[in-house]
């Protein structure tokens, strides 16, 4: 059976009864919520919320699964023209495709990536994106303006570099000033959570990343730094400060819960100790290093250490499911074949990482994340009723390895359906797609990207060239 139209669905209060719920203690059956100002009024059994709400209809869902809305924990939402353009790349890649990419936006062609990667957040069920901070040319508020039209949550990074390359004679001065500014610009926003964000610890003075860090701490809000995520990296910090990446921000005192440190892939057992004593979170991003990494973060090291980390796209991909199945799937490929762990965490770890430990893990942890009375009513609706996942024998591992994207037939964010079988409810996605391509190919042509391959099909042109252009033996 069908979930009910989204008309039945859109007004302010609600008593959803959906088959499954899933609680911060799993999943749990005959229970509903109420949905009231944009918050969980109410949770519990059925018929109790019936009885004590009986003033609304119940909604009533058959086979569908209510669960916590997916947080995207790194992001780069203005790259989103190029995702492509990385594919097959060497490592590193930062500086030859995606500050040259964002370099050449412009406030509106910035306007449309960040919104479309939204419009494909949402679709992949994620209810919160943390955004590592845009290196466009304008103002950050355009990528502000982009989420919140589009109707995603979003922790919204703004770049403080005052050391590196792509910021040559930086005021620091003036870089502290204007991360102050943005901390106070969207204190009264619903959807708009600031942050703010150093590239990579080297990007940034001793005196910027503490202050900065200070800064980020008094507003209880997060910085976001790129930390050992590169073999390059880490022995460009050990040459400029005979220290790793992490022990350099523990050094200069920017290690602390405020520090959302991004990837943290190379690792090594005094950092993993380092992270956990001084309360630090961390992205893990499973898919970006399947796809131009050196490493896998060792998560599941850190589940069990207690360190705080949260599950990122890095803006590869932007499908939970696929997602909390990547993260998954890395550490039993780097990690639990070589010591007979068959379970590597389960696939409870896995979906509480991707939901409230990733809200924790940007500063969000109060907010949302849960099922929960007083949380943000921010949650998918996830039809379970499909040949995949019946019978039903452990939802968790199911929805980690066997759910899809098209399972997932409602978002809401703050109490509002967001999205309706894959397509924005209040706003036209179809018609964005169309500009955005026209824009991001437009975009791309006119930046400076240098790539080490060719595409994959000029690739094989080139062979198929080569192949039929090479002399032939004789017959024999």
């Amino acid at each position: 059976m069908s979930t009910p139209p989204p008309g039945s669905l859109s007004a302010e209060s609600l008593l959803l009864v959906p088959d499954v719920l899933l609680a911060p203690e799993g999943p749990v059956h005959d229970h509903a919520v109420v949905v009231d100002g944009g918050v969980f009024r109410a949770v519990g059994p059925t018929a109790r919320l019936q009885r004590e709400h009986a003033w609304l209809a119940p909604v009533r869902m058959p086979g569908q699964a209510l669960m916590p809305g997916f947080i995207d924990t790194h992001h780069h939402l203005t790259q989103s023209f190029g995702s492509a353009l990385a594919f097959g790349e060497p490592s590193e890649i930062f500086r030859r495709v995606w500050v040259p990419l964002e370099g050449a936006l412009d406030e509106e062609s910035a306007y449309l990536a960040a919104k479309l990667a939204a419009l494909e957040a949402l679709r992949g069920g994620f209810t919160t994106v943390a955004d590592a901070g845009t290196r466009a040319p304008v103002d950050v508020d355009a990528v502000a303006r982009a989420t919140a039209d589009a109707g995603i949550r979003c922790v919204l990074g703004l770049v403080c570099n005052d050391n590196d390359a792509a910021s040559p004679g930086a005021d620091p001065a003036e870089i502290l000033t204007a991360a102050d500014k943005h901390l106070a610009r969207y204190e009264s926003t619903d959807l708009v959570h600031p942050s703010l964000a150093v590239s990579v610890p080297e990007a940034g003075s001793a005196n910027t990343l503490r202050t900065v860090s200070r800064l980020a701490a008094e507003a209880d809000a997060v910085v976001q730094i790129h930390v050992n995520e590169h073999l390059a990296a880490v022995e460009r910090s050990l040459v400029r400060h005979g220290l790793r990446p992490l022990e350099y921000l523990h050094h200069v005192g920017a290690l602390g819960p405020q520090l959302l440190a991004a990837h943290a892939t190379l690792l090594t057992p005094a950092e993993l100790l380092l992270l956990r004593d001084s309360g630090a979170a961390v992205s893990y991003n499973p898919v970006a290093s399947a796809w131009k990494g050196n490493a896998v973060a060792p998560a599941t090291a850190m589940a069990e250490l207690g360190i705080r980390f949260g599950l990122g796209t890095d803006g590869t991909r932007g499908d939970a499911f696929r997602l909390v199945d990547a993260a998954e799937f890395a550490q039993r490929i780097a990690y639990g074949l070589s010591s007979g762990d068959s379970s590597c965490g389960a696939g409870w770890t896995w979906l509480e990482h991707a939901t409230a430990g990733g809200a924790d893990a940007v500063g969000l942890g109060a907010l949302t994340g849960r099922i929960a009375v007083g949380a943000a009513a921010d949650f998918l609706l996830v039809d379970i009723n499909v040949p995949e996942l019946r019978p039903s024998w452990d939802l968790p591992w199911e929805l980690v390895r066997l759910a899809n994207r098209d399972q997932i037939s409602a978002v809401f964010v703050a109490g509002r359906l967001r999205m309706w079988q894959g397509w924005p409810v209040d706003w036209d996605g179809h018609e964005l797609v169309e500009r955005a391509a026209a824009a991001g190919r437009e975009t791309v042509l006119r930046a400076p990207v240098i790539r080490v391959h060719l595409t994959s099909s000029q690739h094989r042109a080139e062979r198929n060239d080569a192949a039929q252009s090479a002399p032939r033996s004789a017959a024999r």
